[in-house]
C-alpha cells in the first residue's frame, strides 16, 4: 500500500540496473529492499557497506538534485558534531530507466532502528540521548538561523495543519481534548536563541543495540533551530521515569521542555491519521507519542489545581 497520493515506485531490479550503469565499481554487489516504517526514501542496501535512498515524492529532478546535495552537506555537518556514528553521504546517483529522480549513497550503519527495539526504559539510553544533543547544540551555528517552514520556527505557523489533523483525527482520538492542550502549547514563548538540531529525532532515526543509543540516521535536516525541537525525541523514545534523566542532564527549563512537547504533538497528530492503513508503526507510536504528552499534561494540571493559591 502506498503512502501519499503520487508516490513513486523503486524495485530492487531498478535499482541493480541504476548502479551498474552509473557506478560501474559497485557492479554484482547484491541489492536489498529494506522494509522500514520510513516514509520519505526507500531504501536498499548495497552490498555489505553502501545504502541507497530513493525519495518517494518529487516531480523535479532539479530540485530533488539540489535537496540532496544540501542534505549531503548537512550529514557530513552532522557527522564532525555528533556523538554516534552516522551515514557519510558516498554519491548522488542520476535518473534513469524506470526512475524519474537523483538518488543518493550512503555509508551503512548496523543496529536497529527504534521501532524495533524500543529503548524506552533504558536509563543508559536516555544518558546516551542527553550527550547526543547536548553535543549537537554545542555545535557552531556560524550565526545561522532558522529559516525553513517546517517544525523548528514558530508553533502557530502550524495552526492550519493541526486543523486538518484535529478533523481528520475525530473518529480516532479525544480531538476536544487535544485541541485544549495545542490552545496552550501554541502560545509558548520562544526563550532560546537557535541552535543546531539533528531536527528529527524520531524512533526510524535512532539506532540501538541492547539499550544503547549506536547511531542516528537521516541527518539531511540537521541545522539551526529552536533547540527544544530535538526534545521531540523525549515524547517520542522515552518513558516518564527516562524522560526525567534527559530533562536534568540537558537542564531544561519550563518552557523549552514544554516546548519540546509541542513540536512533538505536532509531529504526532499528523502520523496517527496519516499512516492508519498505509504505514501502521507509524500511526502506532504517534498515537504512543500523543497519550505520553496526554498523561504529563493532564498531570501538570493537576499538580497546578492542587497548589495553594495564596491569600
Amino acid at each position: 500500500m502506498t503512502m501519499h497520493p503520487d508516490q513513486l515506485h523503486v524495485d530492487a531490479q531498478t535499482v541493480r540496473r541504476l548502479v551498474e550503469a552509473q557506478f560501474p565499481q559497485w557492479r554484482g554487489l547484491p541489492v536489498t529492499e529494506l522494509r522500514t516504517p520510513g516514509t520519505v526514501n526507500a531504501i536498499f542496501r548495497i552490498g555489505h557497506d553502501l545504502a541507497a535512498r530513493f525519495p518517494l515524492v518529487g516531480d523535479d529532478p532539479a530540485q530533488a538534485r539540489a535537496s540532496l546535495v544540501a542534505e549531503a552537506e548537512a550529514a557530513r555537518e552532522l557527522a564532525d558534531a555528533a556523538a554516534v556514528p552516522t551515514p557519510e553521504p558516498v554519491a548522488i546517483g542520476e535518473p534513469g530507466p524506470g526512475y524519474p529522480l537523483p538518488w543518493s549513497v550512503q555509508t551503512w550503519l548496523s543496529g536497529h532502528d527504534a521501532t524495533v527495539e524500543d529503548p524506552a526504559g533504558s536509563n543508559a539510553f536516555a544518558h546516551d540521548l542527553a550527550g547526543l544533543i547536548a553535543g549537537l547544540r554545542a555545535d557552531d551555528t556560524r550565526g545561522r538561523r532558522f529559516g525553513g517552514t517546517g517544525r523548528g520556527g514558530h508553533l502557530p505557523d502550524h495552526d492550519q495543519w493541526l486543523e486538518t489533523c484535529f478533523r481528520r483525527s475525530e473518529d480516532l482520538l479525544d480531538v476536544p481534548l487535544l485541541r485544549r492542550i495545542w490552545a496552550e502549547l501554541r502560545t509558548l514563548p520562544e526563550v532560546d536563541e537557535d541552535a543546531m538540531c539533528h531536527g528529527d529525532l524520531i524512533p526510524p532515526n535512532v539506532l540501538v543495540e541492547d539499550g544503547r543509543l549506536v547511531g542516528v540516521v537521516d541527518g539531511g535536516g540537521f541545522g539551526p533551530a529552536d533547540p527544544a525541537l530535538d526534545l521531540v525525541a523525549a515524547w517520542h523514545l522515552l518513558d516518564e521515569t527516562q524522560r526525567g534523566i534527559l530533562r536534568r542532564e540537558l537542564g531544561c527549563g519550563d518552557v523549552q521542555w514544554r516546548r519540546g512537547m509541542a513540536w512533538a504533538f505536532q509531529q504526532a497528530m499528523g502520523l496517527v491519521w496519516y499512516y492508519l492503513d498505509s504505514n501502521p508503526t507509524m500511526s502506532r507510536w504517534g498515537r504512543r507519542t500523543l497519550d505520553r504528552i496526554v498523561d504529563a499534561w493532564t498531570a501538570s494540571r493537576g499538580k497546578a489545581e492542587l497548589e495553594p493559591t495564596g491569600t
